[in-house]
């Protein structure tokens, strides 16, 4: 069963108008790069996110949490990446991972600190 059914009832704008508890598992927690904190001048705030994640639950959470709206959302899929071990193992493999870009509009901004 996938945390973010899509039964709840929607405004216009998609966003969620019932919370039933799956807006608090929308944002895992900020992305934390260089290129990411270079946007953070521009407006645009990277989260991690969960595979299920849909652009409206992470704009409904980005509201409730954060308390701006958003004029748009992205989603990147990351792939798994292969890393040497330095063991007789050989190599592992890291997991995949997803990120969200929210725009903000012009003015607005988040503290993440």
């Amino acid at each position: 069963m996938a945390l973010f059914s899509s039964n709840s009832k929607s405004t216009k704008a998609g966003t969620s108008k019932v919370d039933d508890g799956r807006l608090a598992y929308a944002l895992k927690a900020p992305w934390f790069s260089e290129k990411a904190l270079i946007g953070t001048e521009n407006g645009v705030y990277v989260f991690q996110v969960p595979a299920d994640a849909t652009k409206p639950d992470i704009k409904a959470a980005v509201e409730k949490f954060y308390g701006v709206v958003p004029r748009q959302v992205r989603i990147v899929n990351l792939p798994a990446k292969t890393k040497s071990l330095r063991t007789r193992r050989g190599t592992g493999t890291r997991s995949r991972r997803h990120k969200a870009y929210v725009y903000l509009k012009k003015g607005d901004s988040i503290n993440l600190a």
